[in-house]
């Protein structure tokens, strides 16, 4: 995707998360030189296989394996800063030098432990299907103008009341909510003396930073988490997390202007997953679903939890390919197809008996419609070694030509196994 006409690209899910984008980050980073992670937060997980090494990265972004490439956390990110220091800590451990090239957004919105509580609490009454780690309160703390942000930490003593007043507030909604757990005022007031120590060094305008860069003739990449279908806008709402993760997320989350974007590439699998509740159209059910998720080995990198599996959802894609602005698709795991003697793809649903070639607005429909199948051959042997289009079978070709006719976007990549190597760039 970087050339002479794209210097700024996104990299987002166009499914429901869980696409494979942290591998597709890595194989762009290697040509990026700042890698921007934009939004969501440790609810996120970025698998990236290096050799006989698996990395999964929650906040880091995922070009933190180039040496070469600069990561920034922005200012769209809400942070939780212990788990991100875990994390780096642990890349550390494995030999991966960060010094001088990982820069976290000083407007970038801070996860404490009393959102974590109200989150856990929340969850019971309202079966969302969050991870429990605190990204939804966080953003109702930020729109709702009452957030800890990572330059409240970084100032020299962090105010006592500013805490207070939160932590005040997070108890009363717990009682209200049946809950038996409470934040400490205390506790917080040191993890934030703590957390604020180790952020200083770290924090920046990192909106200032990614414009002259850009200004300066270097590329960067601006990295997604989640999926279209889960953005709080655009997604299968109320069952979708808690910020903008399509393509229009990127510039303000990244601090930059939409007009310095010239790249779209959007990630989905060769089939569709999903995680938690909410509508799955072509969700597959029975023993193939759990062949799918078997070979595909669909459990969450963040939570473990099983991903619901079922075949490809052209509606859906399309639907990514319009409020996105795609560019590009990056078509990941074909290869956990390889066994299938026969693959039903979704072209269009079918609603209260008329066709419908969009994605309803709202869940209720969306979970009454009627997938329409289009049934195409399966290929019956390894695509694990095809590091170009013409070593696939020709029936894997049909098949991608079929989804990108379907989608309405062109393919630019085919990943066919977890490793970095095992990439087709088309």
């Amino acid at each position: 995707m970087f050339d002479r006409k794209h210097t700024c690209v996104v990299v987002v899910g166009a499914q429901w998360g869980d696409e494979g984008k942290g591998k597709l980050v890595d194989v762009l980073a290697e040509r990026a030189d700042v890698v921007v992670r934009y939004q969501g937060g440790a609810n996120a997980g970025h698998t990236v296989v290096v050799g006989d090494r698996q990395f999964v990265l929650h906040q880091i972004p995922s070009g933190i394996l180039h040496a070469g490439a600069s990561c920034v956390v922005g200012n769209g990110v809400v942070l939780d800063p212990e788990t991100f220091f875990a994390e780096l800590d642990e890349l550390s451990g494995q030999g991966i030098d960060v010094t001088g090239r990982l820069f976290i957004s000083d407007r970038a919105h801070v996860v404490l432990p009393y959102h974590k509580l109200l989150d856990a609490a929340r969850e019971k009454q309202q079966q969302i299907g969050t991870t429990g780690r605190g990204i939804g309160p966080t953003y109702e703390d930020k729109i709702g103008r009452r957030g800890v942000r990572v330059a409240d930490l970084c100032r020299s003593g962090i105010s006592r009341d500013l805490l207070a007043e939160r932590i005040d507030r997070a108890n009363a909604l717990l009682a209200m909510l049946g809950s038996t757990h409470r934040a400490d005022l205390e506790e917080h007031f040191a993890l934030a003396e703590r957390l604020g120590a180790r952020l200083r060094p770290l924090a920046t305008d990192t909106g200032l930073l990614v414009y002259r860069a850009l200004r300066n003739g270097k590329r960067v990449l601006l990295e997604g988490a989640q999926g279209a279908l889960l953005d709080v806008d655009h997604g299968t709402y109320p069952f979708v997390t808690s910020s903008n993760t399509t393509a229009g997320g990127a510039s303000i989350g990244a601090g930059i202007g939409p007009t310095d974007i010239d790249g779209v590439l959007g990630v989905v699998k060769a089939y569709t997953t999903r995680v938690g509740n909410g509508p799955l159209p072509t969700e597959a059910g029975g023993e193939v679903e759990e062949e799918l998720r078997r070979l595909g080995g669909e459990f969450g990198a963040t939570t473990g939890r099983p991903r619901r599996c079922g075949w490809f959802d052209a509606t859906v894609v399309r639907y990514s390919v319009r409020v996105n602005g795609l560019t590009g698709l990056a078509v990941t795991k074909l290869d956990v197809l390889d066994t299938f003697e026969t693959i039903p793809v979704c072209t269009s649903y079918r609603l209260d008996g008329e066709e419908c070639s969009e994605v309803p607005s709202d869940v209720e429909r969306l979970a009454r419609v009627e997938p329409v199948y289009e049934t195409l051959p399966g290929w019956g042997q390894s695509t694990a070694g095809a590091r170009k289009l013409a070593d696939l079978p020709s029936s894997a070709r049909a098949y991608l030509d079929r989804l990108q006719d379907l989608s309405g976007a062109p393919i630019r990549y085919v990943s066919v196994g977890t490793r970095r190597d095992q990439i087709i760039e088309c």
